[in-house]
């Protein structure tokens, strides 16, 4: 998004303006750029909520992060900002080397727990991520339900479907006549979680019935 912003200053676009550090406000975002935000900085609190509601025992959350995405280090803040009162530090596990590398040292050691911050390079490699995670027997958090599909124990997310039928409204109106600079950039309204179940059991959890009973989508 930053290059296409750093291409054209008149041309609309809809996008994630936010996350891509180019607007200034979600209420006046300016310039040619509006859109949809996959996630407010504070998910990253939740993520590791929900990382220690399914594995009480976890003292240590690796976030999974990579110092291009601007939206990362707020997703770190929030989550060393919770974990104290969860009894739990965090630790960066940087991607930007070699990403099997860096987190199989991580989750090679007792009592830890992964949180992936939604990336590209998370998204293309998630089969590798979700495999390393179950073959280290580790418990991981994952930013879309996708994930869950592919291995990944459990996901919250923005419902991705509802955000690109805001997006297409969006477009609708700017082809209109609408300019993006007047249209406040929309954060998320519908989140899903899902779990899967044969993932809990391969690595030795047991899902509260609590949890389970707040899921969208549990995998059996």
């Amino acid at each position: 998004m930053a290059e296409l912003h750093r291409l054209t200053s008149a041309i609309p676009i809809i996008s994630e303006p936010v996350e891509s550090g180019i607007v200034a406000s979600l209420a006046r975002p300016g310039g040619n750029m509006t859109g949809f935000q996959n996630f407010e900085p504070a998910i990253g609190g939740k993520w590791l909520e929900i990382l220690k509601e399914v594995a009480p025992g976890l003292k240590d959350a690796g976030a999974v992060f990579s110092r291009d995405a601007a939206a990362h280090a707020q997703f770190l803040r929030s989550a060393q900002n919770v974990a104290p009162s969860l009894g739990m530090t965090v630790t960066v596990v940087d991607i930007q080397g070699d990403l099997k590398r860096a987190i199989t040292a991580y989750a090679e050691q007792p009592d830890r727990g992964l949180l992936v911050f939604p990336h590209p390079r998370t998204i293309a490699n998630r089969r590798l991520i979700t495999s390393l995670a179950l073959g280290q027997g580790t418990p991981a958090v994952y930013p879309y339900r996708y994930f869950a599909d592919d291995g990944g124990l459990i996901t919250y997310g923005p419902d991705q479907i509802d955000q690109w039928r805001g997006a297409a409204v969006y477009l609708d109106r700017v082809l209109k006549g609408e300019r993006p600079a007047e249209l406040p950039v929309q954060t998320p309204t519908k989140y899903e979680l899902a779990i899967n179940l044969k993932v809990a059991k391969a690595i030795g959890l047991t899902v509260s019935p609590g949890l389970l009973a707040r899921a969208d989508e549990v995998i059996e």
